[in-house]
């Protein structure tokens, strides 16, 4: 079964947002397991306006699934601290500097020798790697030509082509899938999944292994309750 990593950027946004430890996150990381979860996944930007490096190291600690960093490779900040934590699977994304939301995947071919080196870096020190890309055939097989353990489909096209035509808005993203367990990559997936369109991609998507779901989720649980929310998004992947 494809497994649910949620990420908790969002209780430390809301915590930052007024100071003091309210939500707090450390809690929110083992609340996520407690209610189901398979992971956790958190994602530290330079400014810290949401998850804190003070916030990753403690996570660590406390947590007992899997443990996914996403972020930009290209901050030396962030290399240091994924081999000082050592999670099970860091996330490489092509964030821009202030960047409110990852909005493309890496170009694998023209940074092909750049992620040849990071990516190695990271398994050196038996951390499981994953690249985020578009739906793209070119970019599958860049990433495997850089060494990649898995890719992480960026799914914010097809979370807004969905309501008007799933099959369309599926398409690239089998094509991409296909190419990926061909490569022999694990395959992961995320950025605007939610209750309304993750089941269909699940569905949809061969060997799909993990889905990275965080604003939806948050979003969701406002209203449901947090742990209500975290098994209707595991119902959705089984």
């Amino acid at each position: 079964m494809t497994k649910l990593s949620v990420n908790i950027n969002k209780f430390a946004t809301l915590r930052n947002s007024r100071g003091g430890n309210n939500p707090d996150v450390l809690k929110a990381a083992v609340d996520a397991q407690r209610f189901g979860a398979d992971g956790v996944t958190v994602h530290p930007r330079p400014d810290e306006r949401h998850i804190r490096y003070a916030d990753v190291y403690a996570i660590k600690d406390i947590i007992t699934t899997e443990f996914n960093i996403e972020g930009n490779s290209q901050e030396q900040k962030f290399v240091d601290l994924v081999l000082d934590v050592k999670p099970t699977q860091v996330t490489l994304v092509p964030d821009a500097l202030g960047q409110i939301t990852s909005n493309h995947g890496w170009d694998t071919i023209r940074y092909k020798d750049y992620l040849l080196d990071i990516v190695g870096v990271f398994q050196k020190a038996g951390i499981r790697v994953s690249l985020f890309v578009d739906p793209v055939i070119a970019m599958v097989e860049g990433a495997a030509a850089a060494g990649a353990d898995r890719v992480e489909l960026y799914t914010e096209a097809y979370a807004h082509e969905y309501a008007s035509d799933p099959a369309k808005a599926i398409a690239s993203y089998l094509t991409a899938a296909i190419c990926a367990k061909d490569l022999d990559l694990g395959l992961n997936a995320g950025h605007d999944l939610d209750l309304q369109n993750l089941r269909y991609f699940a569905e949809h998507i061969p060997g799909l292994d993990e889905v990275s779901i965080g604003h939806a989720l948050i979003c969701d649980a406002l209203y449901l309750g947090y742990e209500n929310a975290v098994q209707l998004y595991k119902r959705q992947l089984q």
